[in-house]
């Protein structure tokens, strides 16, 4: 399929040799914009104020984005968060609770890897090891599969009888 698209747009190109320049140009995609004329602005009624063209309207926060709001520290206390906010304001809250909340699963992570190891030091300590801890378990289910066939047949001989 690219084998033939390739050939038509060889074929296409080689066979309008007899366009001029900038008509081939806007053909292959590159950019031909024409001249803007200037116009002149039209004068802003006095009862709306401008709003700046780069900012978001306002996003009503849920009670969730106003305690990421005041963990983040973007503000103090819930009673200064005003009723519209911007969504970059919220994104960067929500960014800094999520890095914190990374920052705390580090921890965690690095303290149970600790507590572990510190266990671990203590049960080569007493000379515990999963495999005799594996082994004597193993032992006590092979003696209770003993016991039971016992009692089974105890029950056979004694109905034989």
């Amino acid at each position: 399929m690219n084998f033939i698209r390739s050939r038509f747009s060889i074929g296409n190109f080689i066979g309008r040799k007899d366009r001029p320049v900038t008509e081939t140009w806007s053909h292959r995609g590159m950019c031909n914009k024409p001249q803007e004329v200037k116009a002149e602005p039209l004068p802003a009624d006095p009862a709306q104020e401008p709003r700046p063209a780069f900012r978001v309207p306002g996003y009503r926060p849920s009670n969730l984005d106003k305690k990421m709001l005041l963990w983040s520290g973007r503000f103090k206390t819930a009673d200064q968060i005003p009723e519209l906010v911007s969504f970059e304001m919220i994104d960067a809250a929500r960014n800094k609770v999520r890095v914190k909340a990374c920052y705390v699963m580090m921890a965690a992570t690095l303290g149970a890897c600790l507590v572990m190891v510190f266990l671990g030091k203590r049960a080569v300590g007493r000379n515990e090891s999963l495999t005799s801890q594996n082994m004597e378990k193993k032992a006590k289910w092979r003696e209770d599969i003993q016991r039971e066939k016992d009692a089974a047949a105890a029950v056979l001989s004694e109905k034989a009888q």
